[in-house]
């Protein structure tokens, strides 16, 4: 009996996510970059100058005229660095009512 195709549709959470590793020619060019992506694309930039980026953001970043390299696709201890990141306003204040009865 011939094997069927596994055609089964996955859940966004079960497909994985590609993201692709850039880095910009200077300091300024990544700064700027930067402020255009925060608001348009999910991602994470490191100490090292690289930034990673889902690939749609490269089409949106030549459209704007920002220089960078592609350097490849995302590592898996960027990607786990990107997974596990939370952003500041979501994360779970301390609980003050101690403080506070004192």
């Amino acid at each position: 009996m011939p094997r069927r195709a596994n055609n089964t549709v996955k859940s966004p959470r079960q497909r994985e996510t590609v993201m692709v590793t850039i880095k910009f020619l200077d300091p300024q060019t990544e700064s700027e970059a930067l402020g255009f992506l925060v608001s348009r694309f999910s991602g994470s930039a490191f100490r090292s100058g690289e930034v990673i980026v889902p690939p749609e953001a490269l089409p949106a970043l030549a459209v704007e005229n920002y220089r960078f390299t592609v350097l490849g696709r995302a590592t898996h201890d960027q990607m786990a660095t990107f997974r596990s990141h939370v952003p500041s306003s979501v994360q779970r204040r301390q609980n003050r009512s101690a403080e506070m009865a004192g």
